[in-house]
């Protein structure tokens, strides 16, 4: 493969180089990379490049990989494709200004939806982080005549369902019936929640259940103009209803565009006012840049966290799945690019750890809710019934429970009060 990138490179620019390399120019400095180097090894040559400002170069060497591997070969190929795929798009977009609604809104648009129904049914990160949530809720409403649930990124609305039939067939309130529900459904589509009213509306009826479910539209993630009907959404809580504020992959796109995470701060800060019975909370395992200098160790992070994404999906979907790659093209790809884009020219947008998030709800006032056992039960099963892999690992640290794959855990959940 490397001996074809030599040949393509020796006729754009001659060079006397004779050894069994292949010699790229770069500024200001000048890379070698071995004829032996694997698809990997050139993949994290670019972000060096990229690193050094050399992007011509860069895209040149994406735009081979992107010959030279397959989004249809094993997952070393398809991880190797993507982040090719994803330095290419930034290059060619390093002119514009990051647009926050167009890259977090990705959810809400027809174009993308098949890719996320297709990611929660192949993967079981999205049941895993709805399931976990979801018991955490359960636990805090026992005995309370109703719930108000701020969820702050509701997409399709998938985490509802389950939480609704749970409420209708158990009670939580004794003879007297279950308790009254009321979702305040956070996005930047409002079409998109709409039609996710629409859908929990009509299931709530089928199961008698008091429902009502009230649009909170934020502009690009930008809280500041949405503080107040937070604050306004939470203040009108009847009496004997218990508030809950749901964090489901929502909190990392705070930090995007925002280099002192001020506005995460101030949104905590808000929540933590409330009064909020219990905060749940799902993030990737996936670390972030906090300089310009720390590119390439996002990339290689991102490049170890997306790789153990597609040797799952590579273990336990069908290698011609039309899903699998619905998945891989239209949300991971996705992904991928969002885990490099510069955010306020000092970080990625992928997320934090569960350390950082540990540290930020302390500091923001917020103690841990251990997760019951029943949760961890329930993960267990999860998995068991639909994704039977040994692959699939789950456990638990501090106040946090994890799912990943092999050793590198991928998912946490956690619930804060």
């Amino acid at each position: 493969m490397l001996s074809s990138l030599q040949s393509h490179e020796e006729e754009e620019e001659p060079t006397t180089n004779p050894t069994n390399t292949s010699f790229i120019p770069t500024t200001p400095s000048q890379f070698l990379i071995p004829t032996s180097a694997s698809p990997r090894q050139i993949l994290m040559r670019c972000a060096e490049l990229m690193h050094h400002g050399d992007r011509p170069t860069a895209l040149r060497i994406a735009s081979f990989l992107i010959s030279a591997v397959s989004p249809l070969g094993d997952s070393s190929d398809r991880v190797v494709y993507h982040f090719a795929q994803a330095i290419i798009r930034l290059i060619e977009s390093s002119n514009a200004a990051p647009n926050p609604s167009t890259s977090m809104n990705k959810c809400g648009t027809q174009l993308v939806q098949p890719s996320y129904l297709a990611f929660n049914q192949i993967t079981p990160f999205l049941r895993f982080a709805h399931l976990t949530a979801n018991q955490a809720i359960l636990e805090a409403i026992d005995g309370h005549r109703g719930v108000h649930i701020i969820d702050m990124d509701t997409a399709h609305g998938f985490q509802w369902p389950p939480l609704l039939q749970a409420i209708a067939v158990h009670g939580y309130r004794g003879d007297s019936g279950p308790p009254s529900v009321r979702i305040t459904g956070a996005g930047t589509d409002v079409n998109a929640l709409r039609r996710t009213a629409d859908r929990l509306h009509a299931f709530a009826r089928s199961l008698g259940l008091p429902f009502q479910f009230n649009p909170l539209y934020l502009h690009s993630y930008n809280l500041r103009s949405s503080l107040m009907q937070l604050h306004q959404s939470s203040s009108s809580s009847e009496k004997g209803e218990v508030l809950i504020v749901n964090c489901v992959l929502f909190l990392h796109k705070l930090l995007y565009a925002d280099r002192d995470e001020r506005q995460l701060h101030d949104f905590l800060a808000t929540v933590r006012a409330m009064g909020p019975a219990v905060v749940t909370i799902a993030e990737r395992e996936l670390g972030v840049a906090t300089a310009p200098q720390d590119f390439c160790r996002v990339f290689s992070e991102s490049l170890e966290y997306y790789t153990a994404v597609f040797e799952a999906l590579e273990a336990t979907v069908p290698p011609n799945s039309v899903e699998r790659r619905e998945v891989e093209e239209r949300w991971l790809g996705e992904e991928i690019k969002e885990s490099l884009v510069p955010a306020g020219g000092t970080r990625g947008a992928g997320g934090m750890r569960f350390e950082r998030w540990d540290v930020i709800m302390r500091e923001n006032g917020f103690t841990p809710r251990r997760l019951s056992e029943y949760s961890l039960s329930q993960a267990r099963l999860l998995l068991r019934l639909h994704y039977p892999s040994e692959g699939y690992q789950l456990h638990v640290s501090k106040e946090g429970l994890f799912l990943g794959w092999q050793a590198r855990a991928l998912f946490s959940v956690s619930s804060w009060q």
